[in-house]
């Protein structure tokens, strides 16, 4: 018995050898781990995971810091990280099996499969195709705003936003991101397959290729053992967690957690020709299509510095480069608290993947580049001494900047109304609803049950600035997002514009202004004629508890009640009705209108 445990014992320590031992292997990799070791360093970054594949195997997979950093637990390469627009490349492919069985075509319009779908103008309607969805050459923006700070759980509620997305150019006249286009063609392999994209997602790539610890919903990541939380670095560069971000219905163009070694398989599938153990898992001519220039991003000059890093195009999913003389297929993902770099090179059969829990992180790229350097046998540039010398000068230029800044608002302005005028719901229908109130004598936004305080800049412009923990963040005063109010002819806040969508013109959320409950025994005061100049208006109820007015020869119009004695007309902007009481009962009517303001006397019956 005791000959049999210590052979089983032997057996897990020998086992463990190995594992530690399996990063270790190949020579070219030989200093590799002090080179990424200063990473982690010179970016502050609480952990990162990093594989690498040739051919059909995985010569290198490794965790490097932590995945949770309070807690001091170390990154490994089964840590499930975010992998973001990382996710895209899984989209287009979904994609390239539909056309394979003959069920699309990438030059269809997406109108023919979706029909309830609109574009902004007739233009895009009649040309906009699949392909241009998949290589970013809609001529619209990002409008990332409409999804991140609007987020839905039901695709076609956002599907149907993108009626109201402005372009800022025509279709295919240039290369712009936009993650909305990797929606529909989500929404497409829902409609064509009667299965959501996850479940198309898990079933045709996850399954076949054992990435078992992959998931599609943020549910799955907070559930799972060993997920790595997300990080940011503050303004003091200093560490600091972040919430998961739940990107819910949008997530065809970002919503994939995984690891190192269960990405290693995608990049495997990718490296041959679209095989993975023998079975076809994507199309090979789709592969090789997805891999070529679908569309020119910039022109991807050669620098001084890295004369072989040149041209930057797109494919399907895959941004395009050379890397020192060899073809590169990348794609990154950035996501709150976490950043991605998934790559390949054809040529000489070898991937990349790096995952990290930091946000907006330079990681990825770092780390990726100092692996191709080492696996193609290049002169080594000093990725991470060059990082740190760029982020010593630019926080030197950040400090210089801070000296020489004034804050350019107006001095010594005031708002043009009351706080109270400006509350009310705010819509654009291709963003979504944001409230503002009134709190403590404060104005603030309320929005998925988080407040951003308004604080005045200038005129009728404020700040949105974060409220942290009950507390407003003064340190982002005069450096936030800001919303401009305007006003109609009446003189009220008609629209608070915000400039989420630097492409276009600031995005207009129209006010309406929020009513107040009133019963019919209130609204029982008002209810008789009135003398407009010789002309009677009545006042009734209707529906209960609805006010109407009518004048001669005009539809009726019902009152919506706004403030004590204040109405609005329902589907008239700009007109207001205004009853005024004298001596304890209503004697007269005011109609607020664009050209004036007219007085109605109450006729008392005798």
């Amino acid at each position: 018995m005791k000959s049999q445990t210590h052979n089983r014992i032997l057996i897990i320590a020998l086992t463990l050898i190995s594992t530690v031992a399996f990063s270790q292997t190949d020579k070219r990799l030989k200093g590799i781990e002090k080179q990424f070791n200063s990473v982690l360093e010179s970016t502050k970054a609480p952990g990162f995971a990093v594989a690498i594949v040739e051919g059909d195997k995985i010569i290198y997979a490794k965790g490097f810091g932590y995945s949770d950093y309070e807690n001091k637990v170390p990154a490994d390469a089964n840590t499930l990280f975010a992998i973001g627009s990382s996710t895209k490349a899984f989209t287009s492919a979904l994609l390239g099996l539909l056309r394979e069985d003959d069920k699309l075509s990438f030059d269809d319009s997406p109108l023919k499969h979706l029909p309830d779908l609109e574009f902004y103008n007739s233009d895009m309607n009649n040309n906009i195709i699949i392909k241009d969805l998949m290589r970013h050459s809609t001529g619209l923006p990002r409008h990332d705003g409409a999804w991140y700070f609007f987020p839905s759980h039901d695709k076609d509620s956002l599907v149907a936003r993108m009626q109201y997305h402005e372009p800022f150019t025509g279709v295919r006249q240039q290369w712009y991101y936009n993650n909305f286009g990797f929606l529909l063609q989500g929404v497409i392999t829902e409609k064509l397959t009667d299965k959501s994209w996850e479940e198309n997602i898990e079933e045709k790539f996850f399954k076949p290729l054992g990435m078992n610890r992959s998931r599609t919903r943020i549910e799955g990541m907070k559930s799972s053992s060993n997920a790595a939380i997300g990080y940011t670095l503050d303004d003091n560069r200093t560490i600091e967690k972040m919430d998961y971000y739940d990107i819910a219905g949008m997530s065809p163009a970002g919503s994939i957690n995984s690891s190192v070694n269960d990405m290693s398989k995608w990049l495997i599938t990718w490296i041959n020709n679209g095989k993975y153990k023998e079975e076809q898992i994507i199309p090979e001519n789709y592969v090789k299509e997805a891999m070529s220039s679908q569309m020119v991003v910039a022109a991807g000059l050669p620098s001084e510095e890295l004369p072989d890093a040149q041209f930057a195009n797109y494919g399907y999913g895959w941004f395009l480069h050379s890397y020192k003389g060899h073809y590169l297929v990348e794609h990154g993902g950035n996501i709150d608290g976490f950043s991605a770099s998934v790559a390949f090179y054809p040529s000489d059969s070898l991937g990349i993947v790096v995952l990290a829990n930091q946000n907006g992180s330079a990681v990825p790229r770092l780390i990726r580049n100092i692996a191709a350097d080492y696996m193609l046998g290049e002169e080594k540039t000093e990725w991470a001494k060059k990082h740190k010398e760029d982020i010593e000068k630019m926080l030197q230029s950040l400090d210089e900047a801070k000296d020489n800044t004034e804050i350019s608002s107006v001095k010594n302005t005031r708002p043009s109304h009351t706080k109270l005028d400006y509350t009310g719901l705010y819509e654009h229908k291709g963003y979504g609803k944001v409230d503002i109130v009134v709190e403590n004598d404060s104005l603030f936004t309320v929005l998925n049950d988080k407040r951003q305080y308004l604080h005045h800049y200038h005129y009728d412009t404020f700040e949105l600035i974060d409220v942290i923990e009950g507390k407003v963040d003064t340190a982002a005063i005069g450096k936030s997002l800001k919303i401009t109010f305007s006003t109609n002819e009446a003189g009220d806040i008609d629209y608070g514009r915000v400039g989420i969508e630097p492409m276009v013109d600031p995005i207009a959320f129209k006010r309406t202004p929020n009513t107040i409950d009133v019963d019919a025994e209130t609204l029982q005061q008002y209810v008789g004629k009135y003398d407009l100049m010789g002309t009677e208006i009545k006042v009734y109820i209707k529906d209960g508890n609805v006010l109407y007015a009518f004048v001669p020869n005009q539809p009726e119009y019902e009152l919506v009640p706004t403030a004590e004695h204040q109405f609005n007309l329902k589907v008239l902007d700009g007109y207001k009705v205004e009853f005024v009481k004298t001596d304890g009962k209503i004697s007269a009517v005011k109609f607020i209108q664009p050209n004036g303001t007219f007085t109605g006397k109450r006729k008392f019956e005798d």
